[in-house]
């Protein structure tokens, strides 16, 4: 994938409006002057496809913009204390050329950030990530969950694109500057609450090689599934019972492992008795002769 640096991700900055200031002192405990702080403003994400072959929804930005007020900045998403830099105190949904993104301003105290902020002036800090937890991950080819249908990202199905759709944010946990963000014009980090608690905690209690098995045999157990729901639309097809194959991609994801099996072994006894098995010389009449190999 070609490598982009961003125009968007942190723009112009200088000292709060009035109107930012009021809503800059909703985050603070002590009023501030203008003069003490800096703010600028970050193209977060968008509803593009990034780096991962995933994207957010865009009915689930306005949500995500919410959650993002107040959060903290980072560098490169170290969950330490010394490392707060600078706080986001307000967000918008926009919309540029077909894409919405959403856009945050973030100040910072003059007082203890200098360099870091002759690196956003001389461009050097400008590529950002957030972290973020969303709920639903669904493919955008057929609907169902991401990792259930036989649909892999990156690939292309009827000249659309596969990717993992992003929807129902369930937290924002921060945004930091980063070299190489995961979306070509922003720059989403996103964790999946679930699955880096149970990594983190499987590391903690001294089990990690347990875990790295069981995460193994999972995949190979889904990859037994998506072959399956893969033959089940092999067999629709070729029984022509009138149903597309997006259509037979869809019930084969909607279905339970144990569903697609039956559907497969009754489908397989259908298709055997249409085409049953013929040797390639039928048997000799009793009578004998060999009229039947004369040309």
């Amino acid at each position: 994938m070609q490598h982009i640096v961003k125009a968007a991700g942190v723009a112009g900055g200088g000292t709060p409006t009035p109107e930012q200031l009021e809503l800059i002192h909703r985050q603070t405990k002590t009023p501030l002057a203008a003069e003490e702080l800096y703010v600028f403003s970050l193209r977060l994400c968008d509803d593009q496809p990034d780096r991962d072959g995933e994207r957010f929804d865009a009915q689930a930005l306005p949500a995500l913009a919410k959650m993002l007020v107040g959060k903290t900045g980072l560098s490169d998403h170290r969950w330490d204390a010394e490392r707060q830099v600078a706080r986001i105190f307000d967000t918008t949904v926009e919309h540029e050329e077909g894409t919405s993104f959403i856009r945050a301003w973030v100040y910072l105290l003059r007082a203890y950030n200098q360099q870091l902020i002759d690196e956003i002036e001389g461009g050097i800090r400008r590529e950002v990530s957030i972290g973020c937890a969303m709920k639903k991950r669904r493919c955008s080819i057929c609907g169902a969950e991401m990792g259930s249908c036989a649909h892999e990202k990156g690939q292309v199905y009827g000249g659309q694109l596969c990717t993992a759709v992003l929807s129902e944010p369930a937290d924002a946990y921060e945004f930091s500057f980063v070299a190489v963000p995961a979306q070509p014009k922003a720059g989403v980090m996103k964790r999946f609450g679930a699955q880096a608690g149970l990594e983190q905690a499987a590391r903690e209690a001294g089990c990690w090689d347990e875990y790295r098995a069981m995460k193994s045999a999972a995949a190979m157990g889904q990859a037994q599934a998506l072959r399956r729901r893969g033959e089940l639309v092999r067999l629709g097809m070729a029984l022509e019972l009138g149903l597309d194959r997006t259509l037979l991609e869809r019930m084969a994801a909607a279905l339970e492992p144990e569903d697609v099996e039956a559907v497969c072994r009754g489908w397989s006894r259908c298709m055997r008795a249409l085409y049953p098995g013929q040797t390639q010389l039928d048997a000799v009449p009793e009578h004998g002769g060999d009229d039947e190999f004369r040309i």
